[in-house]
């Protein structure tokens, strides 16, 4: 399509983040214009369609099939990822899906062989790359600053766990939370990762427990260059959303802190205080989500595929199941041992 050309966008699935998706490309976004909304809740998706200026559709055909629409925001919940990706593939629409594309590895691989066949950009919603913070670390490691990685440390903390009943159908705290970080691990230190070494317990939410996942854990990578990276995950930080990285080598280190809800410092008697950090997610990566779909609107409409695409969908899924094959097991797990028959063990 023409630079000059708006690109349309249908979403499916209107709930918290698909909706803050709708809400980036109908009102923030130069470049895309949101047509058409669809929900299995009938009324939330007619709501916003109405608030947002867009038509609600009856069905996920419906938003695909549509001839208004260009490209698709795949937020449905996860089990329904691979189909919604296949379909859209099939009409020839550009893609965009939130991470995971399965909890499953043959769904994720029957989708991408789908994709890759069809030759439609596609993008996976690894956001957390587009954090201004994240981002230069990156920059900073690729241009050569602190030399070839040799350590690397990324802490992911949320302020609160998520309902137990989210758990359930997530794929557990690796497939659901540290997938990101398994992402920016790749990203940063500029390497795949080769071995995974991942240990955990429930200390915050006991119901957690009933259902085969934690929420708490902590996991060493290693890389094919070496590098080797620590992640922390807590689902309770209740000092806000938590999330620094860290990347150390033989000419220095970058690494990126959190910001705060502002900048102001009051100095007193009784000492020194700051800001709280920021709470709500969606509110810590805001400006990564638009940065996100700035990229994906830029690469359809010049033509290119996405710069976090087809490559990036699979690794840290991988990485996922290798850490929880850790966790059953007591054991590193090389990446090579997972095989298409692998799921999560946190399953819907």
């Amino acid at each position: 399509m023409s630079e000059s050309t708006q690109l349309r966008v249908g979403v499916l699935g209107t709930g918290r983040v698909g909706r803050m998706h709708a809400e980036a490309v109908a009102l923030k976004l130069a470049g895309a214009e949101l047509t058409a909304v669809f929900d299995a809740d009938a009324d939330l998706a007619a709501a916003l369609g109405a608030q947002l200026g867009a038509r609600a559709r009856g069905s996920v055909e419906e938003v695909i099939e549509a001839e208004d629409v260009d490209a698709v925001a795949i937020c449905t919940p996860t089990p329904f990822h691979a189909d919604n990706v296949i379909a859209a593939a099939r009409a020839g629409k550009a893609i965009f899906c939130e991470k995971p594309i399965s909890l499953v590895l043959a769904e994720v691989d029957r989708a991408l062989a789908v994709v890759e066949e069809a030759g439609v950009p596609f993008q996976i919603g690894f956001n957390q790359r587009f954090d201004l913070g994240h981002a230069a670390v990156a920059a900073a490691v690729a241009k050569g600053e602190v030399g070839e990685p040799q350590l690397a440390r990324i802490s992911s903390r949320d302020p609160e766990p998520p309902p137990a009943s989210y758990a359930r159908t997530s794929g557990g705290i690796f497939l659901d939370m540290t997938i990101h970080d398994f992402d920016l691990a790749r990203h940063v230190v500029g390497s795949e990762v080769v071995e995974v070494f991942a240990t955990g317990a429930v200390l915050v939410e006991p119901e957690f427990a009933e259902i085969g996942d934690l929420d708490t854990v902590v996991v060493v990578l290693t890389h094919a260059n070496g590098c080797l990276t620590t992640i922390d995950n807590s689902r309770q930080a209740v000092y806000g959303y938590d999330q620094r990285i860290e990347v150390f080598g033989p000419s220095g280190m970058a690494a990126s802190e959190n910001p705060l809800v502002n900048a102001a410092i009051v100095r007193d008697r009784q000492g020194v205080r700051g800001a709280t950090l920021v709470y709500p997610f969606l509110e810590r990566y805001a400006a990564s989500y638009l940065a996100e779909w700035d990229e994906f609107v830029d690469a359809v409409r010049s033509g290119r595929q996405p710069s976090v695409g087809i490559g990036d969908a699979r690794p840290p899924l991988v990485i996922g199941l290798a850490a929880w094959r850790s966790i059953q097991e007591g054991r590193p797990v090389r990446v090579e041992e997972i095989t298409a028959e692998d799921a999560s063990p946190v399953m819907p």
